[in-house]
C-alpha cells in the first residue's frame, strides 16, 4: 500500500480513510487518536477518543468529563485494530502520556511521532525509535541555529542566581503541562529541596504528576497575603507565560523574571518578553537532536509537520532521504 494510501493531511488533521480516524485532529471528528494532552494536539469535542491512561486523564483534568462522547486507553506496546488497521502507541518523551503513533496495513507502517524529545525527563518515558516506512516528525526547531545546552547546565544558572540575589524572588514562567514539572523535577535532581511555589493554573497539574509517582517534593501554593510578601525573597516561584502579563508576578519581592523554554535561545525573544534569567529548557529536539532522530529510525521517507519544515525537508533530500513538508494548520507550541 501507498503511504498516501493509507495516511495524508486532510482540512480536520492528519487522516486514515481506511480505518476512518484521525490523529490529533484541530476540528471535532468521530474518532480520534490522541498523541499527548497539549491543547494544540488535545482538543474536546470528539465522539471517541482513543489515547494512553494519562493523556485521558490529563484532557478530563482540563476539559471536564464530558469532554468526548466516548474513551478508550492504548498501552504502550498493545496493538490495536481499528477498521482493519493496526495502532501501536509507543513513548515519546515529550509529557507525560506523550505518544508515538504508529499505523500499520498491508505491510506499509507509518510512525507519526507527535511532539517528541530525545534529552532524559524523570516525569515520563523516554522516546523509542521505531523503525518504517514513513516517519512523521515535527520540526518546531527545525534550523541548524538550535543547538539547546545541557538542561543541568540551566537549572545550576538558576541555582546559583538563588544564591547571587537571596533578596529576590525568582518568578520562572514555564507552561503548565509538562514544562513546569520538569522543571521542578531538575531542581530536586540538582538537591533543592526547599519549598517551590506554584501558581493556581499549575496545581491540577503537579497534583496529577505527583498521584502517578513523580516525586516533585515540596510544592506550596504562590499565595500572597498582607503580610507575606517577604516571605518569598530568595524562593522559587513558577507560574504559566500568561501569568506574567497580568500583575501577579510583580507582587512578589523584587521579582527575578525567568522563562523556561526552548526559544530563550533567541535573546529576543527574551528581551521582548522581559526575560532577566532565560533558561533554554526544551521539551522538543533540537536540530542535532531532530537529524539524529531520523538517521536511527531509518525510514525510507519522512514528512515534515508544523515547525521549521523546508530546512528539515532539505537536510533529508542532502541525505537521499525523500521528504516533504506536510503543511498542517492549528498546531502551535504550547508546550514549549
Amino acid at each position: 500500500m501507498k503511504p498516501d494510501n493509507l495516511l495524508y493531511p486532510a482540512p480536520k488533521g492528519l487522516y486514515c480513510e481506511l480505518g476512518n480516524f484521525y490523529i490529533d485532529p484541530v476540528q471535532p471528528v468521530e474518532r480520534a487518536l490522541i498523541t499527548h494532552g497539549h491543547s494544540d494536539h488535545a482538543r474536546a469535542g470528539h465522539g471517541h477518543v482513543l489515547a494512553t491512561r494519562e493523556t485521558l486523564d490529563i484532557m478530563r483534568l482540563r476539559y471536564g468529563d464530558g469532554f468526548c462522547g466516548a474513551s478508550a486507553i492504548a498501552r504502550f506496546g498493545e496493538t490495536i485494530a481499528i477498521n482493519g488497521v493496526r495502532v501501536t502507541f509507543r513513548p515519546a518523551g515529550h509529557v507525560l502520556g506523550s505518544a508515538q503513533i504508529c499505523v500499520e496495513a498491508d505491510g506499509t507502517r507509518i510512525v507519526v511521532s507527535g511532539d517528541y524529545k530525545r534529552r532524559a525527563d524523570p516525569t515520563c518515558p523516554p522516546f523509542e525509535p521505531i523503525g518504517c516506512d514513513v516517519f512523521i516528525t515535527e520540526a518546531t526547531f527545525g534550523l541548524p541555529v538550535f543547538h539547546h545546552p545541557d538542561d543541568e547546565r540551566e537549572i545550576a544558572r538558576l541555582l546559583m542566581s538563588l544564591k547571587q540575589f537571596p533578596e529576590r524572588a525568582h518568578v520562572v514562567g514555564a507552561y503548565a503541562l509538562g514544562k513546569a514539572q520538569r522543571v521542578i523535577a531538575l531542581l530536586r535532581r540538582q538537591g533543592y529541596d526547599e519549598p517551590i511555589h506554584i501558581h493556581g493554573a499549575l496545581a491540577k497539574l503537579c497534583d496529577y504528576y505527583q498521584s502517578q509517582g513523580i516525586d516533585l517534593g515540596d510544592i506550596r501554593p504562590a499565595t500572597l497575603g498582607p503580610a507575606s510578601r517577604q516571605d518569598f525573597a530568595g524562593m522559587i516561584v513558577i507560574g504559566p507565560p500568561a501569568a506574567f502579563a497580568e500583575r501577579w508576578a510583580r507582587r512578589f519581592p523584587d521579582p527575578l523574571a525567568s522563562f523556561a523554554s526552548g526559544w530563550m535561545l533567541i535573546r529576543q525573544r527574551a528581551k521582548q518578553r522581559g526575560v532577566e534569567l532565560p533558561l533554554v529548557i526544551s521539551d522538543h529536539c533540537d536540530w542535532a537532536e531532530l537529524t539524529e532522530t531520523i538517521r536511527e529510525v531509518a525510514p525510507a521517507e519522512v514528512w515534515v509537520t508544523h515547525g521549521r519544515e523546508e530546512a528539515l525537508v532539505r537536510w533529508c533530500e542532502l541525505q537521499g532521504i525523500p521528504a516533504r513538508p506536510l503543511h498542517l494548520v492549528g498546531y502551535e507550541d504550547e508546550g514549549e
